[in-house]
């Protein structure tokens, strides 16, 4: 399973998909997803962050046909869940000092859906998908501020 987007891995997120641009979610392509997945989970965090780990976005119940999330959207019929940020949906890159790694990691499951809500937090997320898991990839992406 890939997952790739605007930028390469370990290379620098653009500042158009961050606090500093227009804090869009970047576009990202999905290829070689295992043909016995029911349904995939995209979280993005940040390990670097002062306090432990940030969650930027967290999207669930993806399609496993979807080979691709257009810039500013999410697949039809996902649902986006509690982020770090306390809201749904994405929060870009915006580290308070010095080079952080953001991590796009793709997961795809053997189930349809994830009995979640909307209101549901990444731990829930990752205890509710853990014995269902049959393929991961991760994608990083770096930015720092003002440089």
């Amino acid at each position: 399973m890939q997952l790739t987007s605007v930028f390469i891995n370990n290379s620098t997120i653009p500042s158009k998909y961050t606090c500093d641009g227009e804090d869009v979610n970047p576009p990202l392509n999905i290829s070689d997803v295992p043909p016995e997945a029911k349904s995939l989970v995209l979280i993005v965090d940040d390990p670097d962050a002062p306090k432990g780990t940030w969650t930027h976005w967290v999207v669930v119940n993806i399609d496993p046909k979807t080979d691709a999330f257009q810039e500013d959207s999410v697949p039809p019929r996902s649902l986006q869940t509690i982020t770090s940020f306390g809201k749904s949906g994405w929060g870009g890159p915006c580290p308070p000092s010095r080079m952080h790694h953001y991590h796009f990691k793709l997961y795809a499951l053997d189930i349809e859906k994830l009995d979640v809500s909307g209101t549901a937090e990444v731990k829930q997320i990752i205890e509710a998908m853990a014995k269902h898991i049959i393929s991961a990839t991760q994608l990083i992406g770096l930015y720092q501020r003002g440089v």
